[in-house]
């Protein structure tokens, strides 16, 4: 239910598949979810979200009290001014994700910053025709800005040698240290000032990973989990010089890796029943994306996962609320970010 007075003026969304509302219904890619059994529990059906219901943007949306961020790729009027969503399935931080073979593309988090960018030229500034700049730049300030991307860059990029040279050039941590160095602070220049950046999740635990390959002591390859550390561990010391150096900004870590990774492990502790198999049926034996109109497990909100490499609206659930009340967003829950 949307709230009378929101907590936040607009909530602009970045990323890749964990985010995506549809941007890639209306791309050239093979990364869609625009067709059932995604969008199954999802109030207004398929949208091309990749997930049974609500994402982690969806239900902060609501908890600001705003409506979803509509995908920038299906505007075609005046922009919203309560948020627009850029993310964007498949893609990444590094422009050849997502992005490799001849005819697909998805928009990587370069280009998205580019449309927001676009998007303030063309679209904000011709609807706040009327007001002051200093008005459109209180706008920008307050609003929310959300980024869930890093995935792709390991899950189709660092990890399938076979397809990219990248693990042939770079080491773990180096290639850790090359993602955050080219994690861009163009938002700041546009007027984000109150920035959220996820971590990556424990992707060794997802069915993709763990039904490929071999593993020998617990649930999860840990060996995958540790790689995927390498960046995670760099983001504080990155967000807090970013808070530090840029006057009036406020850059959050939503610390989801640790969440998911116990929710994976002891999933009665929230709830859960199931969090080793995906909850629809997918292609290739659990590896891969659901299969059309095959009808899911009846009770996805005791999954964790929904397909092979997303999570369902349960888990997602989880993530925001601890997020928006409690302390896994550091130094500042949204709660508290919305009052500074």
């Amino acid at each position: 239910m949307i709230q009378s007075l929101p907590l936040a003026p607009a909530l602009y969304v970045f990323g890749d598949s964990m985010f995506d509302s549809g941007n890639n219904n209306l791309l050239p890619t093979v990364a869609k979810a625009n067709y059932l059994p995604y969008g199954v529990n999802f109030a207004k059906g398929v949208t091309g979200r990749f997930t049974n219901g609500k994402t982690v943007a969806d239900f902060i949306a609501e908890f600001l009290g705003l409506p979803y961020s509509p995908p920038f790729m299906s505007i075609r009027r005046s922009t919203p001014l309560t948020g627009l969503n850029y993310a964007s399935g498949s893609c990444g931080i590094l422009p050849e994700t997502g992005n490799l073979f001849v005819r697909t593309k998805c928009l990587n988090l370069n280009e998205q910053i580019n449309l927001f960018e676009r998007t303030v030229k063309s679209g904000l500034e011709r609807q706040y025709f009327n007001m002051s700049s200093n008005e459109l730049s209180d706008y920008l300030s307050k609003s929310i800005f959300m980024f869930s991307v890093g995935s792709n860059d390991y899950l189709t990029n660092y990890l399938e040698p076979n397809v990219y040279d990248t693990s042939k050039r770079y080491p773990p941590q180096p290639f850790a240290q090359f993602l955050v160095d080219t994690l861009s602070k163009r938002l700041y220049n546009l007027g984000g000032r109150k920035i959220i950046m996820f971590e990556i999740g424990p992707i060794g635990c997802i069915p993709s990973i763990t039904r490929k390959k071999k593993h020998n002591v617990g649930q999860c390859v840990e060996e995958t989990n540790q790689i995927v550390s390498f960046f995670n561990q760099r983001l504080p010391t990155f967000l807090n010089n970013l808070t530090s150096s840029l006057h009036g900004s406020t850059f959050i870590l939503g610390q989801a890796n640790f969440l998911g990774y116990d929710a994976i492990i002891n999933p009665s502790k929230y709830g859960l029943e199931d969090s080793t198999s995906p909850c629809c049926t997918t292609w290739a034996n659990g590896t891969s994306g659901c299969i059309p109109f095959v009808t899911p497990c009846l009770h996805a909100y005791k999954n964790f996962f929904w397909d092979a490499f997303h999570l369902t609206e349960a888990a997602y659930s989880l993530i925001a609320t601890r997020c928006f009340n409690d302390s896994i967003c550091s130094p500042f829950n949204i709660k508290e970010l919305v009052r500074m």
